[in-house]
């Protein structure tokens, strides 16, 4: 029998007489249910039995610190802001050659918020509706990374991540794993603000769906129903023969700042990155037992690029 971990804060019930009545947009897709979802109602931070915070200086020399105090429900959305403030590095060290020990203070803070070792999944459609920031330095993402193994080797999906590439702001969907040679195989696509832009003058303005469809042969990546990647699975092997792709992965949300995001000097702050919801649908029949629901209790090694 399949299991439905469904958030607190997810007013969702089971009759079918209150499913017909819901939104278009809560529905499953055809041949799949919905197995998780959080839905960020309430007030407070995010649900503790469902997420966890990243802390401090975290990865790719990025500018900010991430804390918890820069995320909160407010109005039936995740608030994840930006905020440009001084904070004291406790792990200061002022002989150290390590970016996350030498630099005595942060002078941007932020939040990232993840399920491991709460929820993770393996194959299904993750959906995530967010109203993503633009502005110059801000780089927010939607992505998973696999519950074993250290990075690249363990997987990363990014689902949604935005920033500049070459100077021109811009989206992208990519998958990455372990290469012999380089720091790790890509396979990405990466499509222009400007494009978006010409199509849709107020597309930074709006909420936008954002759709991993995920299977045993494929990753495809959507934005609002169109396709933006396809990877095939069969090409994302380590050299130690594991696909990590093949197992489940777990959840991240989060706004960084500076990185590959730019300089944000010139920015203005506050920024906010507001998430209207995340599901996560299966198969009503999966192909294989194993591709049911997975509560993940082992705590997996974090994903540094």
């Amino acid at each position: 029998m399949k299991r439905y971990f469904l958030c607190s804060s997810f007013l969702f019930y089971l009759s079918l007489g209150h499913l017909a009545a819901q939104r278009a947009d809560t529905l499953p897709p055809a041949g799949y249910a919905l197995v998780w979802a959080e839905e960020f109602l309430g007030t407070g931070g995010p649900d503790p039995r469902f997420w966890s915070f990243e802390h401090g200086f975290v990865r790719n020399r990025e500018l900010q610190w991430y804390q918890s105090a820069n995320a909160r429900l407010e109005g039936g959305l995740l608030l994840i802001e930006g905020r440009r403030e001084s904070v004291v590095n406790p792990a200061f060290d002022e002989t150290s050659k390590n970016w996350k020990t030498n630099r005595p203070i942060a002078s941007y803070t932020s939040s990232s918020i993840h399920t491991r070792g709460k929820f993770s999944f393996r194959y299904g459609i993750l959906e995530v509706r967010a109203k993503i920031a633009t502005d110059v330095g801000l780089w927010p993402a939607i992505w998973t990374l696999g519950v074993d193994g250290d990075w690249p080797a363990n997987g990363e999906i990014d689902v949604m991540e935005y920033y500049l590439v070459e100077g021109e702001p811009t989206l992208l969907a990519n998958a990455a794993w372990a290469h012999p040679d380089k720091r790790a195989a890509w396979d990405e696509a990466k499509i222009p603000l400007a494009r978006l832009l010409a199509a849709d003058p107020d597309w930074v303005e709006k909420f936008h769906v954002w759709k991993l469809e995920w299977t045993a042969d494929y990753l495809r990546i959507y934005l609002d129903e169109h396709l933006l990647n396809e990877v095939d699975l069969s090409s994302t092997v380590n050299p130690d023969g594991t696909n990590p792709f093949r197992q489940p992965h777990y959840i991240l949300l989060n706004l960084a700042i500076g990185g590959n995001g730019g300089d944000p000097a010139q920015s203005v702050f506050p920024a906010d990155y507001r998430v209207d919801y995340v599901r996560v649908y299966q198969k009503d029949t999966p192909d294989d037992p194993v591709d049911a629901l997975q509560q993940n209790t082992a705590a997996g090694s974090a994903g540094y690029r």
